[in-house]
């Protein structure tokens, strides 16, 4: 799975997607796909990170009382 670094624009590839999935997890392990070399994973913050489409993630990834609020 791809997302994009929303200050740098850059692609990140998701190594731990269960980290991802986890809204008790503020970070995730990925690593940059930018340049020509792959750089060893590193910490991510979901709220760095959107969708290569532009949308946010979604707030059951990153609100773990996101069923207790209302829109």
């Amino acid at each position: 799975m791809f997302l994009r670094h929303v200050s740098s624009g850059d692609i990140v590839e998701v190594m731990d997607v269960e980290s991802l999935f986890d809204p008790f997890r503020n970070e995730f392990k990925g690593r940059f796909h930018a340049g020509e070399e792959m750089p060893d994973p590193a910490g991510f913050r979901k709220s760095d990170m959107i969708f290569l489409s532009g949308e946010r993630l979604p707030r059951c990834w990153v609100d773990p009382h996101y069923k207790e609020r209302k829109i």
